[in-house]
């Protein structure tokens, strides 16, 4: 597999990280009953449930375009590149810093490790239609 692929799998696991982390602490918030229940009532997520809610719908905003350009570029054989394996390593790296700042509620760190994370997949993107020398 490619260092993309690679890079891919590991955003799926962080994935699931994201959504355990925030349905974890979300339960821990209301309870046994409401959890398992109809959730009849419109609760929503405060303090650190609230952020990693956020956090997870954030983060699914962007691993879907991720996903597509890896996968773009496996089809295309356009893998190997340092624009996309430095790319692709960059989002993995800047989503993954970006769990614990957003929970902690790091401002400017958060925001940085979001900003540097979408710039690794600008670059994944950019890697499909320009593959660099060397």
């Amino acid at each position: 597999m490619s260092v993309e692929f690679w890079t891919l799998f590991g955003a799926m696991v962080l994935g699931l990280v994201h959504l355990t982390a925030a349905s974890f602490t979300f339960k821990a918030q209301v309870g046994n009953a409401y959890s398992v229940g109809a959730r009849d009532e419109d609760i929503r997520p405060a303090g650190v449930a609230g952020r990693l809610d956020r956090a997870q719908r954030n983060y699914l905003e962007t691993f879907a375009i991720f996903a597509a350009a890896v996968l773009m570029l496996e089809s295309l054989d356009r893998t190997g590149s340092w624009l996309s394996v430095v790319g692709a390593l960059i989002y993995l790296g800047g989503r993954t810093l970006f769990l614990p700042l957003y929970a902690a509620g790091v401002p400017w760190l958060r925001t940085f490790s979001w900003n540097i994370a979408t710039a690794g997949l600008a670059m994944v993107m950019v890697a499909l239609v320009w593959l660099p020398e060397g």
